[in-house]
């Protein structure tokens, strides 16, 4: 069984990588510009994960910010995700600084330190969430932290509190929730 067909089979849906290329454009900046978003958790030198990387928008964005002593781990499921976002970190000047990272449907499999980890719009297709959080606790140092960002158009309010409160199981607690167009989030650090 595929890692597509298994992830079908709990009834959640990855997004095609094709499908990225809709809302993975330069535009997108203008609408969830990195430096912004990120400004406040990312500073030179750290260590970042970027969990559901896709096409790599965002893991460019917080390359620029870890610098060149920093890194990002950018994972995903999706090995042409991971094809495409090389490409543009190369373009972008920062694949030096990218270790991108294919993940299995249940496991992230990267078992290292990281000061900051981001999950954006992808939470809602994990299957097992409980799981999920606990490997993301598992990688952070004492002060990281851990944003999400769901999808409005796809999570609801509640849909989103649940997450919370399964975060929460796992050790995490909410810091601060941090306005994101289009978006629901939360932020964490550990309890």
């Amino acid at each position: 069984m595929t890692t597509q067909t298994q992830l079908s089979s709990h009834n959640h849906h990855v997004c095609p990588w094709w499908l990225a290329y809709t809302f993975d454009n330069p535009v997108r900046k203008l609408i969830h510009n990195p430096r912004k978003i990120f400004a406040d958790y990312i500073k030179e030198g750290m260590t970042a994960m970027d969990v559901g990387c896709g096409m790599g928008y965002f893991s460019i964005g917080m390359a620029k910010l870890v610098g060149a002593n920093g890194k990002v781990i950018a994972v995903d499921l999706q090995q042409k995700m991971l094809d495409v976002m090389l490409k543009r970190a190369r373009r972008s000047g920062v694949s030096d600084r990218i270790m991108p990272h294919r993940c299995e449907a249940d496991t992230i499999g990267i078992r290292q330190p990281v000061d900051f980890i981001l999950a954006f719009w992808m939470v809602h297709e994990v299957s097992d969430k409980s799981h999920f959080f606990l490997q993301l606790k598992s990688n952070l140092t004492s002060k990281g932290k851990i944003l999400i960002a769901e999808p409005k158009m796809h999570v609801t309010a509640e849909a989103l509190d649940k997450t919370i409160e399964i975060a929460q199981n796992n050790g995490l607690r909410v810091c601060d929730r941090p306005e994101i167009r289009f978006s629901r989030t939360a932020l964490f650090q550990n309890s």
